[in-house]
């Protein structure tokens, strides 16, 4: 990123303004930084574990596939989820908060007496599905986040700092040698003026 500006003490106050900001902001989006990182890796572990949980569940539940061909499915159905949201590190994330349930009319006479737990079983196995989705889409948000906050600090650290240090450097380096030179000039000035005088005064005797 290229840095514009030009070579007088308006531009280079500008240019210090813009440092300062920078470096002041640097230790709070580094901080950022770091607090998603450790979310992210909390939220990754929580992933792998309700994904882990949902295979041991459906493995569990396969040793009961004779009686599942009993079993009616439409028998349960979700019917709502109650979600609110929260900030992590800055970041908006869904909570999962309730899961509703809507169980079809079944009699207690007629049916298999495991229909009930299989109705139980049914639920958890949903729940942890949802959970673990869930819990996917908060991973993606807060890595895309932490991600676009490691680009920022890379970008305050390895090119606008230093790229604003640089055209500061340079800016009062050209104002140094434009001091010196007008004083020089000055200098050149006032010595032809007194030679001028002195000639001036020995026509004058």
């Amino acid at each position: 990123m290229a840095i514009k500006f030009q070579y007088n003490k308006t531009s280079l106050q500008q240019l210090e303004k813009q440092l300062k900001m920078r470096e002041r902001s640097l230790p709070t989006i580094k901080s950022k930084e770091s607090a998603l990182r450790i979310e992210v890796k909390r939220t990754k572990d929580e992933v792998n574990q309700l994904e882990l949980q949902l295979e041991q569940e459906i493995q569990s539940y396969e040793s009961m596939v004779a009686l599942w061909n009993e079993f009616n499915p439409s028998l349960i159905a979700v019917k709502d989820v109650s979600l609110s949201t929260k900030k992590i590190a800055g970041v908006i994330v869904p909570v999962l908060d309730e899961i509703e349930f809507e169980i079809g009319r079944y009699s207690l006479f007629n049916t298999p007496a495991w229909f009930t737990d299989g109705i139980g079983l049914l639920k958890k196995l949903a729940r942890t599905g949802i959970e673990a989705e869930f819990s996917g889409m908060k991973l993606e948000l807060l890595e895309h986040a932490r991600k676009k906050t490691t680009q920022k600090v890379n970008l305050f650290e390895k090119v606008q700092i230093p790229g604003y240090k640089d055209a500061i450097r340079k800016v009062k380096r050209f104002m140094e040698d434009e001091e010196s030179l007008s004083k020089s000039s000055q200098k050149i000035m006032r010595a032809n003026q007194e030679k001028r005088k002195a000639k001036e005064e020995e026509v004058g005797v």
